[in-house]
């Protein structure tokens, strides 16, 4: 198959990431060679709910279609959802759909439904034959090929139908507003929204891949000698999981607990302005990679290819026998892969970052007006 094939005159394309909002951020990369490939085409991205939230800020996609689906880990009940999606893929009209999954997932439910619609280029790993149901079916080696970062996963993927973009980075476009909400809600707080500073964004989806709060706060502890603000962030659902995390700090002006309290593009804003991120593997380590911020991420080793992309970064976890179980909870309750990664290595990793940092802006020229 050439670059391209019967895909060069698509321009109603469906590009479909059902699961989280890092996954929906590392895809980024191929959507731009989807995008780019053809000038005139319109990508419309078919996300979860919680994906969703980013489509936003990712230039690349043109419109968004929205489905908790029953073949992926959510909270949603029955199947009135998809059959409502059943029926906006039909009503779309759409010449061609890429499926992005990671190796553990099926494309072949999300198949059935572009079959369904009458999609009639559809792409999409899958490890059996999928007979009809792909027109275009690149075989699933992984993981025992070996295992890709899932950037490069899904590179890969549309490669066979498109070249490769020069820009790899993970898109996250600020907004303007973003900005201007972020310093509002900082000076109505009595703060500078001037940076640098230390984002913490101490939660995470599964809780196998948060780090223990006690040692997060040792870690926060460590890092105040930096003399660096340090914001406390986190979602709504995760405000107690924080004020625990807080609990434990000594009080102080330099530590702004912000849980609940951000919109995402707020959240983005804060990134940008920091010196660095000290986060578990989540979505702000892919937001940060996004916006060029070095990022400490206690890497959890639930599975290997999530690491952050193409920015200054510095893995922190402790090599266990049960790695790479892919589990939301620890299988065998010591969570030893983080809770053996001591708050001394975090501070460590976060000040060599922040040192790092410093030397880049003061080697760069000054600007001539």
């Amino acid at each position: 198959m050439t670059h391209g094939d019967d895909w060069n005159g698509v321009r109603n394309l469906l590009c479909i990431r059902l699961d989280n909002l890092g996954d929906v951020l590392m895809s980024t990369p191929a959507m731009r060679a989807l995008k780019y490939a053809n000038p005139e085409r319109r990508l419309t991205l078919l996300c979860s709910g919680a994906g969703a939230q980013v489509a936003p800020f990712i230039p690349e996609v043109d419109d968004v279609l929205v489905c908790d689906a029953a073949w992926v880990k959510n909270q949603a009940q029955g199947n009135a959802g998809d059959r409502q999606l059943l029926a906006a893929l039909d009503h779309a009209a759409f010449d061609g759909a890429v499926i992005f999954t990671v190796y553990s997932q099926c494309a072949l439910p999300a198949a059935l439904m572009c079959h369904l619609a009458a999609i009639p280029r559809v792409l999409a790993y899958s490890r059996e034959n999928p007979y009809r149901l792909l027109t275009h079916w690149v075989k699933e080696t992984e993981p025992g090929a070996g295992v890709r970062h899932e950037v490069r996963r899904q590179l890969d993927l549309v490669a066979t139908i498109a070249p490769e973009p020069s820009d790899l980075r993970l898109s996250f476009a600020l907004r303007p507003i973003d900005r201007v909400q972020l310093n509002q809600r900082l000076t109505a707080m009595g703060l500078t929204g001037e940076g640098p500073w230390i984002v913490v964004h101490c939660g995470a989806t599964a809780a196998s891949r948060r780090y223990p709060g006690e040692q997060f706060a040792q870690a926060i502890e460590l890092m105040r000698g930096a003399g660096r603000k340090i914001f406390l962030t986190g979602g709504n659902a995760e405000r107690a999981l924080v004020a625990d995390v807080a609990r434990h700090c000594a009080l102080g002006p330099d530590l702004i607990n912000l849980a609940g309290e951000l919109s995402l593009g707020e959240l983005g804003a804060l990134i940008a302005a920091a010196s660095v991120v000290v986060c578990s593997n989540s979505g702000p380590a892919h937001m940060a990679a996004a916006l060029g911020t070095p990022v400490v991420d206690l890497y959890a080793l639930t599975n290997p290819q999530h690491t952050p992309w193409q920015v200054p970064h510095r893995l922190l976890y402790h090599d266990v026998p049960c790695k790479y179980c892919y589990r939301s909870i620890c299988p065998q309750g010591h969570h030893a892969c983080l809770a053996k990664v001591p708050p001394q290595a975090v501070a460590s990793a976060a000040m060599e970052l922040l040192s790092a940092r410093a030397e880049v802006a003061l080697c760069r020229p000054p600007k001539v007006a």
